[in-house]
């Protein structure tokens, strides 16, 4: 029991690294005509343990069906709405009676962004922007929900007149005139600049100044800045900075970014030729671990910084090259446009970027279409007849979270295919299995390869280094006290954060 003090004050002075954490949402698009209803989405987005979605405006069916959910959404007001945004506080009273109460907080609802990206479009908005946000902003302070919704709006690199060198990252000086309001009311309200960085389009319409790896976050080459010396190995960095310097060299330096769009298209017209699969999957897969280690960036290292990847799906309606209606993570009929690991802890080589595969390069997982009776039924004859140790997807066991049908379904079929050879038709259960190259581990939940032992199993030899101490196993009912105090200790302090 001495040890019992010094480790709960250990607790608590890490108690802020609790409640730190970078954030990977998702862009939630919906323009095309071949979309699944917004209540698969949210069942495909809990499916893939999403947590944060943005969509463009307050769609009232896509409100409902995120309901209860857990899911946080930010939504937004269109730029064809920010006249009579501007002009009338009525018009804002009413949207938000119509649009928001009814549904918060069962809809769990945290940010409305006011316009869009309003330095690209040729209508004159922009003058509109910070009147509009503040009759938002006084809107949600007569309903109480100003402190817990947070209002912003977003913005292109368009911006700004130069972002590189990053220290060097000005805004365009013929915006100032909405900036500096906008600015003030985004530290005064204690909201994020919101930003759209698409590494993808400085490739695309300056590959000889900017190299392919650069851009996904596998170049072996070093930029340096010349002013700062400071040293970049991709260009998110380098313009997310760009960013930081443009604020801090108009005095707001306390403002938080908010990376509201990011992404990589995997198709694309001709002369598009880096709109790949391969490439979209390396690059957000590289950002996703980037951002989720809060790696930071050379200017603020260590810094937090929430990213929403663009976008949920594709859509085939966008205007533009091929490329415009192919940023999907999935195809409208939800299968994937290729593999993602949402953790930031997959075996990712991040030199390549390519898969790092096992010995038989395949495992074998659960396919998302399949009905869950269909998956229910082969996962009950792979833990039965099938003869699977299915123990690792228990309670408390490495594998049980996210406790999902499709995810301990894949920890099944794939620990039967390796035990039967890793052939094709030992991934076959009635065509709810389906082979990948991209190894689904995560966490301390180790999907077994041919040959090698699960970490995910929960038998323990007694030379694992997790094995019991013998002291424990004679009933050292002192450790058992510890460790139940230190566990309130830890929820105590999550507790504290979530308020």
């Amino acid at each position: 029991m001495a040890t019992l003090l010094p480790l709960a004050l250990l607790f608590f002075a890490l108690s802020p690294v609790f409640c730190r954490g970078s954030t990977i949402g998702v862009c939630y698009g919906r323009n095309a005509d071949d979309l699944p209803t917004p209540d698969k989405v949210a069942q495909l987005v809990q499916l893939h343990n999403i947590k944060y979605v943005r969509i463009y405006d307050a769609n009232i069916q896509v409100l409902k069906a995120f309901a209860n959910t857990g899911v946080e959404l930010m939504i937004g007001v269109a730029n064809s709405d920010l006249l009579p945004f501007s002009q009338y506080q009525s018009n804002v009273d009413t949207w938000l009676k119509n649009n928001i109460l009814p549904y918060y907080p069962a809809t769990m609802i945290t940010y409305i962004t006011v316009g869009a990206e309003v330095t690209e479009t040729t209508a004159n908005v922009s003058a509109m922007l910070v009147p509009a946000m503040v009759n938002v902003l006084n809107a949600l302070k007569k309903a109480g929900l100003h402190k817990r919704i947070k209002v912003s709006t977003t913005h292109s690199l368009g911006v700004m007149s130069r972002s590189f060198p990053p220290s060097a990252g000005a805004f365009n000086s013929k915006y100032a005139f909405f900036l500096k309001p906008l600015l003030e009311f985004l530290v005064e309200n204690q909201s994020p600049f919101m930003v759209d960085i698409y590494p993808y389009y400085a490739y695309r319409d300056s590959a000889s100044n900017v190299s392919l790896n650069y851009a996904l976050f596998t170049s072996s080459q070093d930029v340096i800045d010349p002013n700062t010396g400071l040293v970049y190995t991709n260009m998110f960095d380098a313009q997310l900075d760009a960013i930081y310097f443009a604020l801090m060299a108009l005095n707001f330096k306390t403002l938080n970014i908010m990376v509201t769009e990011t992404g990589w298209p995997s198709k694309g017209a001709a002369k598009e030729t880096a709109a790949t699969p391969d490439n979209a999957q390396t690059y957000n897969t590289n950002l996703i671990r980037h951002v989720i280690n809060d790696t930071g960036t050379p200017a603020k290292p260590g810094e937090e910084i929430d990213v929403y990847l663009f976008s949920l799906f594709n859509e085939n309606r966008k205007p533009g090259l091929e490329s415009e209606r192919n940023w999907g993570l999935f195809y409208p009929d939800q299968t994937s446009v290729y593999s993602l690991d949402w953790t930031g802890r997959g075996n990712v080589d991040v030199v390549t970027g390519a898969n790092v595969t096992s010995s038989n390069g395949t495992w074998c997982v659960a396919s998302s279409t399949a009905s869950e009776l269909d998956l229910q039924n082969a996962l009950d004859w792979a833990c039965g007849a099938g003869n699977v140790d299915c123990s690792a997807v228990q309670p408390s066991q490495p594998c049980y979270q996210p406790d999902t049908l499709v995810s301990h379904a894949s920890y099944a079929f794939n620990s039967y295919y390796q035990m039967n050879g890793a052939t094709d038709v030992a991934c076959s259960f009635g065509g709810t299995g389906v082979k990948t190259t991209q190894d689904p581990s995560y966490d301390n939940c180790i999907f077994p390869t041919a040959g090698k032992t699960s970490s995910g199993s929960s038998s323990i030899s007694s030379s694992s280094p997790t094995a019991a101490p013998s002291s424990m196993a004679h009933g050292n009912r002192p450790m058992l006290v510890i460790e139940g105090l230190l566990l309130i200790i830890f929820f105590i302090l999550k507790l504290s954060c979530i308020a």
